[in-house]
């Protein structure tokens, strides 16, 4: 257990509890969010002038003497793994990976190693724990897609990068190949998505109470006899939102198992191109591109 004392002081009076928390966290480097100081808050581990029954939009006054308790953080015992691994750009804060088809993010029940995780642990060694399960691992790439990923390697990082996924600042850009020829020069989908009503590993799109809203931006490349190439951009991050939108269409990507049909091309026609983003540390704008894998140049070629 971590022991942290602040006493406010004047240029922080009249703010609310969980703002001058998260201030004074973010200069710690603690990885503490917002959402784990009202956590903290509700397993009452967080006191004021010795009272704990206290409310996030508490305002504070100066002199007053602020404790938190933080329960030592859970750390990784997933091995360290000699996997191949093409590491695009790596700095003290973050790293860029691309990601190979057929490689899991992370561990999970059933599949404890032969994932990036693992590569990553060897690779690189010292990663974020703000979630011990999944370290270093902000977004995700399905399984079978190629591409683009940022890591982070420390807790600052890690939060930084969460917050502007959940703004939606962060710009991603895939390619994929479609079954048939897209009517539209360009389109915006607008569908929201829900885990599928029978088939619970999948996800479809739907009209309950329970969907999310989900949006895609696509542009069409090219266009041929029987398939399309789309560039596609997301502005949501919905479990296989790329997939389930396309295929709705009518359009599924081709080497899509779960929500298309049986076609020639050997895997998820689907790779992460691009990935743009503010550096955690200096606030720049940055951003990196990748090549088409080969697959799919030998495809299009063809």
């Amino acid at each position: 257990m971590r022991e942290y004392r602040l006493e406010v002081e004047s240029q922080d009076a009249s703010k609310r509890l969980d703002i001058c928390l998260l201030e004074f966290f973010q200069k710690q480097e603690t990885g503490l969010s917002r959402t784990a100081i009202q956590k903290l808050l509700k397993e009452k581990n967080i006191s004021l002038n010795g009272q704990v029954l206290l409310k996030a939009h508490h305002k504070i006054k100066s002199g007053d003497i602020i404790k938190v308790s933080i329960a030592d953080k859970e750390k990784s015992s997933f091995e360290a793994q000699d996997l191949p691994l093409e590491i695009v750009y790596q700095d003290d804060d973050i790293a860029i990976i691309n990601k190979p088809a057929g490689l899991v993010v992370h561990p999970a029940p059933g599949n404890y190693a032969h994932t990036l995780v693992n590569a990553l642990l060897y690779h690189i060694g010292e990663l974020s724990n703000v979630n011990p399960q999944r370290p270093g691992i902000v977004h995700r790439l399905d399984k079978d897609a190629s591409g683009l990923l940022v890591v982070a390697k420390n807790n600052r990082s890690h939060l930084s990068l969460v917050e502007q996924f959940a703004a939606h600042s962060i710009r991603r850009k895939y390619i994929a190949i479609v079954k048939g020829k897209v009517e539209f020069d360009q389109n915006t989908i607008e569908l929201p998505i829900a885990r599928h009503a029978t088939k619970r590993k999948n996800m479809a799109v739907s009209f309950s109470s329970n969907a999310r809203y989900a949006k895609t931006f696509y542009r069409t490349i090219k266009r041929a006899q029987d398939y399309s190439v789309l560039e596609l951009e997301l502005f949501t991050g919905r479990t296989h939102q790329i997939r389930v939108h396309l295929a709705y269409l009518g359009h599924p990507i081709l080497g899509d198992s779960k929500y298309g049909k049986h076609d020639n091309f050997e895997r998820l026609a689907l790779h992460a191109k691009s990935i743009g983003f503010l550096h955690p540390a200096s606030g720049k704008f940055i951003e990196f591109t990748s090549e088409l894998p080969g697959e799919f140049k030998k495809f299009l070629d063809f």
